[in-house]
């Protein structure tokens, strides 16, 4: 079976508290991204139950020697379910360590194939469970529909937003911004404002209102962060951030724009 996991972006992102387990309590509106990877998982009938064989293409996944996020997520059904072994293999597209979630999409997008391949019969509520146990933003990727987004990133419930008819640009520098790094400059902090209400505002009041409680901290190390915004907003971005923890960058346009991306950077158009 093959599927296509999405990135996402978020609109606003704010670092609320650290919190006694080691993660931070945060505060975002998820959306989906239409920049995509492609996974495949196939029944291996050569070997035992409980065994994933992972290979990979196109970009290149790093291998710290431990099983990567669709393994784990194999992994962790295998153990509950006894599943049959199987092959993998991910077509890498969306650029890792970007603030767009790949990652955690793809590890989300195995847990249904798998749900779906072997009948498992899994509530999309129950995966999103199993999605928390692999990272923060697994959980969004299983209904992958605009969620306001608390506690480490597993809490969200359903956000209205009508950006219909708008287009994003999605540029990623080439740099790499670990999430470990990049809370390690952010000073946690409770705003007055709610971020529901001001996403409710006309886009055009945004760019004063919606923030990145990483970008100040994270645009130090990477001053490309900041030139990429202006770029976006010379171009006619009604709103522009970056994502994540870092380092792409996107603007929201009411229409598709000519914008010359620096040489050496990956970009993407979306139709919201």
């Amino acid at each position: 079976m093959i599927a296509y996991p999405n990135a996402k972006v978020n609109l606003g992102l704010r670092i609320l508290r650290k919190r006694p387990d080691g993660y931070h309590d945060i505060e975002s509106v998820f959306i989906p991204l239409k920049w995509e990877d492609i996974i495949e998982i196939v029944p291996d009938s050569v070997q035992g139950n409980g065994k994933v064989s992972f290979t990979s293409s196109g970009l290149t996944v790093p291998d710290d020697g431990k099983p990567n996020l669709c393994e784990r997520a194999y992994l962790l059904l295998a153990e509950e379910f006894g599943l049959p072994s199987v092959k993998m293999h991910l077509h890498k597209m969306i650029p890792m360590g970007a603030g767009l979630g790949g990652g955690s999409a793809d590890a989300a997008f195995a847990l249904k194939i798998l749900n779906d391949s072997f009948s498992l019969k899994i509530s999309d509520l129950r995966l999103e469970e199993l999605a928390g146990r692999i990272g923060s933003d697994c959980p969004f990727f299983i209904r992958n529909r605009p969620q306001y987004v608390t506690g480490r990133g597993e809490q969200m419930e359903p956000f209205q937003l009508d950006l219909s008819g708008h287009h994003i640009l999605v540029i990623h520098p080439g740099v790499h911004v670990g999430t470990a790094e990049a809370y390690a400059g952010v000073i946690p902090q409770v705003p007055d404002s709610d971020l529901r209400e001001l996403l409710q505002r006309p886009i055009t009041e945004w760019r004063d209102t919606v923030k990145n409680d990483f970008e100040e901290s994270v645009t130090k190390m990477h001053p490309v962060i900041a030139e990429l915004k202006e770029l976006l907003y010379a171009s006619g971005a009604l709103y522009a951030s970056m994502t994540g923890s870092g380092a792409a960058v996107f603007g929201i346009f009411p229409e598709r724009e000519k914008v010359t991306i620096p040489e050496g950077m990956s970009a993407k158009w979306a139709v919201l």
